[in-house]
């Protein structure tokens, strides 16, 4: 597999980078990363999808080598939103599909609900759509409690807190892995990490506190269903074991996705792409050829 670096300017002072392979003039197939990962995350893939498809996986937008804005409200969901569509723009739109995880995955379902018209497919990895997660924060005490981590990572000073005793909290959440891959995530967090903190602190999805109690009962019930409906077809993948993000995450969630596709890979947690990769990728591509 020939990696190319490519670079694309999204909106005025931002750079997005991104690795790419595969044929030119392929079906393309865009990949967005959560936190704390970055292109790299997706290699698998890459290696397993390129022989067929031209894969670009891009940086967000605050993480490794694109530009990483210092101000919070430089990561609101519209501007995260624009990126992308700047990108398949820049591509050629629509692509074959998105494949996005995590945080990345939160920004596609915006793009998938607003911009249907830039993909034809979209594959998610682990990460809610944004009426199940609301709902799920006001009512239910499990996931309630899961998310607690989103609290601390809108704390100041979250950044710093993460890089300590060579990032060993960050290592700790994604271990297993080789030295190879950690050498190259160590070099994408020294990049900096406020960027993905700030994805934290800028969201109004959080679970209560005892002093903002009330808060995810209220962002649930502002939400209008209608602004999240997609009708892209859509091919959910999620590790059930995820510590995280909790199955409950996927009740009732045809509700706003008609044309959907569930598969669940049970004992598996949140880096279930690296984890399964085999499993994820035979997903994918299955959903890609029908």
């Amino acid at each position: 597999m020939e990696l190319e670096t490519q670079y694309f300017d999204t909106a005025p002072g931002i750079r997005l980078h991104a690795k790419v392979c595969g044929p030119r003039g392929a079906p393309t197939l865009l990949f967005v990363h959560g936190f704390p990962e970055f292109w790299f995350t997706w290699r698998r893939q890459l290696e397993a999808l390129s022989a067929d498809f031209r894969c670009v996986a891009i940086d967000m937008r605050g993480f490794n080598l694109s530009t990483q804005p210092l101000d919070v409200p430089s990561y609101k969901a519209a501007l995260l939103i624009n990126d992308l569509h700047a990108v398949i723009d820049a591509l050629g739109a629509p692509v074959k599909a998105v494949v996005a995880h995590d945080w990345g995955g939160a920004v596609a379902w915006g793009l998938a609900a607003q911009f249907p018209e830039t993909m034809r497919r979209f594959v998610v990895i682990n990460s809610p759509h944004a009426v199940t997660f609301a709902n799920a924060l006001a009512t239910n005490r499990a996931q309630q409690d899961a998310s607690q981590y989103m609290n601390w990572l809108r704390r100041p000073g979250a950044e710093s807190a993460l890089a300590e005793n060579d990032f060993k909290r960050l290592f700790d959440m994604l271990d297993p892995m080789g030295d190879a891959e950690r050498a190259e995530y160590r070099a994408c967090w020294q990049r900096g990490l406020t960027g993905g903190c700030n994805l934290y602190r800028v969201s109004p999805m959080q679970p209560d506190t005892p002093e903002t109690m009330g808060h995810a009962a209220a962002v649930a019930a502002s939400l209008r269903p209608e602004q999240f409906h997609v009708s892209v077809p859509t091919q959910i993948i999620w590790g059930m074991g995820d510590k995280a993000l909790h199955p409950v995450l996927l009740e009732g969630i045809e509700t706003h996705v008609p044309d959907l596709r569930i598969h669940r890979i049970e004992g598996a947690g949140h880096w279930v792409a690296r984890e399964h990769a085999d499993e994820v990728n035979a997903v994918i591509r299955r959903f890609l050829n029908e």
